[in-house]
């Protein structure tokens, strides 16, 4: 598929323009200069034909952002993967010495660019485009990526650019892995390590990522979507707007996936708020493995994996059916491990159990420890069958099933796991009248 970049400046409108693209609220917009930082990727249609888009951050020089050196490096990546860049400037300011560094970079190039003035949204700022001929990149577009002014016409532009599709591939199912945690635990690391590239910004301050930002995976037979998102933090520790939003990409990201890698701390253990993560894992009744990152830290011993192991099953009971991994993602530990539970938990959440072979596994299991008997009646679990659910979901039909306890639902639950494999992914129980 075509790759269009956006690029310019900080606070010209790169993530409004995204937005409109793609046709939904994916990149965060913000007043504050420096929003975005790393790559975000989006699709975009336009009369039958599709492109991906690229926002970046805010190309600069010489400022008091500690990014600056990190984000200018996105964005130059950015422009060396696409078909067709979209410089865009701003027409209330004219043209900034900002500006005219990202002309002289753009010239360099031999990719086709094309010049967009934005917030022209009345005719005397229409006079004003003119002035940005000067930055010799073309004729520049007047657009109001705000109310989407121009950007039909630019649309029709872009596809004038774009190579031709070669022969559209059928549409299939990719799993979605998301990569979540509490920030400055390795997240973006992992991504850019699994990638084999430096998608994401990563530096000591947490709080880098700001948005859940995702990435095609296609190596060593894995195909995945892979998802990385801003650290959560405690809503009492959430003080702006904006991280505000980070946070709700982050939750948004959990409920979209597939499967979801909480990462930990190996220095600091299973802490409150990383229960408060696996616990949004477990209410969207996604597929969860959990990564111990920065072992390579930690003074071991012989049983010191089992141990810590045991410890952080332990801070997740009732539910401690879920892989445990122990990587160091600087040195290369143990990645691949990640990649292989999340596939095998994604086989294991879609897997569909014919309602012959659980009634023979675990009709037996119940004839043998049948449900305690209320008031005197006698409860009988006639048959069970596995619901048309994306997660894990079985109906066990039986007379009186107002009076099943929830200690029994998870003897069931238990029994389940024994028999089938479903290893890293919640179950849910439902007893019905038969």
């Amino acid at each position: 598929m075509s790759i269009v970049a956006i690029v310019g400046r900080p606070n010209v409108g790169k993530s409004t323009l995204f937005n409109r693209l793609v046709g939904m609220r994916q990149a965060i917009v913000d007043e504050v200069a420096g929003v975005t930082r790393d790559r975000h990727y989006g699709k975009s249609d336009w009369n039958g034909r599709e492109f991906s888009v690229i926002d970046t951050g805010g190309y600069a020089v010489n400022t008091d952002d500690v990014f600056e050196e990190e984000i200018r490096k996105q964005v130059l990546l950015a422009i060396d993967e696409a078909d067709l860049i979209l410089f865009m400037v701003d027409v209330t300011t004219g043209i900034t010495d900002f500006d005219a560094a990202v002309a002289d970079t753009l010239r360099r190039t031999k990719k086709p660019v094309l010049l967009l003035v934005n917030k022209v949204d009345n005719h005397e700022r229409a006079y004003d485009v003119h002035e940005f001929y000067a930055l010799g990149l073309g004729v520049p577009w007047p657009v109001a990526s705000i109310s989407g002014s121009g950007t039909g016409d630019l649309m029709d532009e872009i596809l004038k650019h774009l190579p031709e599709d070669t022969v559209k591939e059928e549409k299939k199912d990719i799993p979605h892995i998301a990569i979540v945690g509490k920030p400055n635990v390795g997240k973006s690391s992992l991504t850019n390590a699994l990638l084999g590239e430096e998608r994401q910004i990563v530096t000591p301050v947490a709080g880098t990522t700001r948005d859940a930002v995702s990435a095609y995976y296609n190596k060593y037979g894995y195909e995945f979507i892979l998802v990385d998102t801003a650290g959560l933090r405690k809503k009492t520790k959430v003080k702006e707007d904006l991280e505000f939003y980070s946070v709700m990409r982050s939750v948004r990201a959990i409920e979209n996936a597939d499967v979801c890698v909480l990462m930990l701390d190996a220095e600091h253990g299973v802490e409150a708020q990383d229960m408060s993560i696996f616990n949004l894992i477990i209410r969207n009744k996604k597929g969860c493995i959990i990564v111990v990152n920065k072992w390579d830290l930690i003074s071991k011993e012989t049983n010191t994996m089992k141990e810590v192991k045991a410890a952080t099953l332990q801070r997740l009971a009732p539910f401690v059916d879920v892989p445990v991994i122990f990587t160091s993602v600087t040195g290369k530990q143990r990645i691949l491990d990640v990649l292989q539970a999340a596939a095998k938990v994604y086989e294991n959440r879609s897997r569909r159990i014919p309602t012959s072979a659980l009634n023979e596994a675990m009709l037996p299991e119940i004839e043998n420890f049948p449900p305690p008997a209320i008031k005197g009646k006698y409860i009988r679990i006639k048959y069970i069958t596995q619901l048309p659910t994306p997660a894990p979901s079985f109906a066990f039909f039986c007379n009186l099933p107002q009076y099943i306890r929830d200690d029994y639902k998870r003897f069931l639950e238990n029994k389940l796991r024994q028999h089938f494999d479903f290893n890293g992914c919640p179950i849910q129980i439902f007893m019905r009248k038969k």
